[in-house]
């Protein structure tokens, strides 16, 4: 079949059109041969281009094409403007599925922020790109990684006419919903403010913490890594920390539940993205609070909670971004995830909360988790993706359900073909969300 297929005129198109539900109104322009980015070998060619929304994109195709397409939704989500290198890094990363045989395709999504719903309009339209400009594919796997597993749910139960997509991979996903995935960044906010003060400084405009930073704020990522080292000492070895700067560290840990090698990213994301958030999503109404969490493990439990600052979280702003960001678990078609049992970005607790989407949706049956004795978040191994995907790929066109143990047994014959790690653990069950940030009253 040849890497640029252009669809033919007439009832062909008229139907392939009919099919892509929601396409954009305009014609999108075909994608152009690009340079692959480096590492995948000569086997496979890539095509890209930016498309009607001004989001750029990257496909990727095997010469030996199994007929299979896999729609990637990418994590963070990164602030500001696209850029085409955001999918090439991508592209390098995933390069395991166009290298097993499947084509691969990923936007960038057209803006940055956390935009759950619109990254998944992004990836509709690219869907619908490839099906007019490359190829029809026997199947389509919709997958989405960290925070673009949200992304991946919302389009695959929002996007259903036609059915665009046969199934859906979620890895290492953020899939509590926005809405309760982040409780515990303002909980890092709080304790962080009130071991270290400087976060704002007292002689700074104060502003609550949940906004995570003002709109007119100047304050850089290298400011507030140095704010975080003067009180933490994150930036020193362990033996270089004054006794002060390692109880704090050891506290704030201790309480939030994450390793050290994390905090500063923590910190960052409930910074500036809960400044995206709270400027750009929320209309400037607080979408987390905090009243009535009870912190624990800390020397001093009583006077930590009685000193946090405490906030409510506004109703009408949280409703807004439930639409937005939480998956609803009305998702048509099997789902099968993967989660690392110790990721220090996305908790494994996240996963209790989807499952939960799932069956109060009256889709349990359609859902298939799996777990890996991992302490990474934004890549498990080659293998592991490879035994997923095939295990999808078996559900969807053969009705065989994968149980977790069959996924770890593919895993293991994956790795014949493609050498590294199977850490899946066939018996792990995630313990509920409560368990691992403190529960709260609701919003209002």
């Amino acid at each position: 079949m040849p890497m640029i297929q252009r669809l033919s005129l007439g009832l062909t198109a008229a139907l392939l059109a009919a099919c892509a539900h929601q396409a954009a109104p305009v014609a999108e322009a075909a994608p152009q041969p690009q340079a692959c980015p480096a590492g995948l070998g000569a086997d496979i060619q890539c095509l890209g281009g930016q498309d009607s929304a001004g989001a750029f994109y990257l496909i990727a195709m095997p010469k030996a094409w199994n007929g299979h397409l896999v729609m990637h939704a990418h994590g963070g989500p990164f602030l500001g403007a696209p850029t085409a290198k955001r999918v090439a890094e991508d592209l390098q990363r995933w390069s395991i599925m166009p290298r097993a045989g499947y084509a691969w395709a990923a936007s960038s999504f057209r803006q940055g922020g956390v935009a759950v719903t619109a990254a998944a309009e992004d990836t509709e339209r690219l869907r619908g790109i490839f099906i007019r400009h490359v190829a029809v594919p026997k199947l389509t796997i919709l997958h989405g990684q960290s925070w673009g597993a949200g992304v991946a749910a919302k389009g695959a139960e929002r996007f259903t006419a036609g059915k665009p997509y046969d199934g859906v991979l979620l890895t290492s996903g953020v899939l509590a919903g926005g809405t309760r995935s982040y409780d515990f960044r303002l909980d890092l906010r709080v304790v962080y403010q009130y071991l270290c003060h400087n976060h704002p400084r007292p002689d700074e405009p104060q502003y609550p913490l949940w906004m995570g930073l003002p709109e007119s704020s100047k304050l850089t990522a290298a400011e507030l890594a140095q704010r975080s080292n003067d009180c933490l000492g994150l930036a020193r070895p362990a033996a270089e920390r004054s006794a002060e700067q390692a109880h704090k560290l050891k506290t704030l840990v201790d309480v939030i539940g994450i390793p050290e090698r994390s905090v500063q990213g923590h910190l960052n994301w409930a910074t500036f993205h809960f400044q995206d958030i709270a400027t750009r999503r929320s209309a400037g109404a607080s979408v987390f609070g905090n009243t009535g969490a009870v912190y624990r493990g800390s020397a001093d439990d009583r006077a930590l909670n009685d000193g946090v600052l405490r906030y409510a979280a506004d109703p009408a702003a949280v409703a807004r971004f439930a639409a937005d960001a939480d998956p609803t678990g009305r998702i048509p078609v099997p789902v099968l995830t993967v989660h690392g049992i110790h990721d220090p970005i996305a908790f494994v607790e996240l996963q209790s909360v989807f499952a939960d989407t799932m069956a109060k949706a009256g889709r349990a049956d359609a859902l298939v988790q799996t777990f890996s004795d991992d302490r990474e978040h934004s890549y498990l191994s080659d293998a592991s993706y490879v035994a997923l995907l095939d295990a999808l790929q078996a559900w969807v066109t053969q009705g065989r359900k994968p149980t977790p143990a069959a996924v770890a047994d593919g895993c293991r014959m994956a790795a014949l073909r493609f050498p590294s790690s199977c850490r899946f653990q066939a018996d792990y069950r995630p313990a509920p969300l409560e368990n691992r940030v403190p529960a709260r009253r609701g919003p209002g």
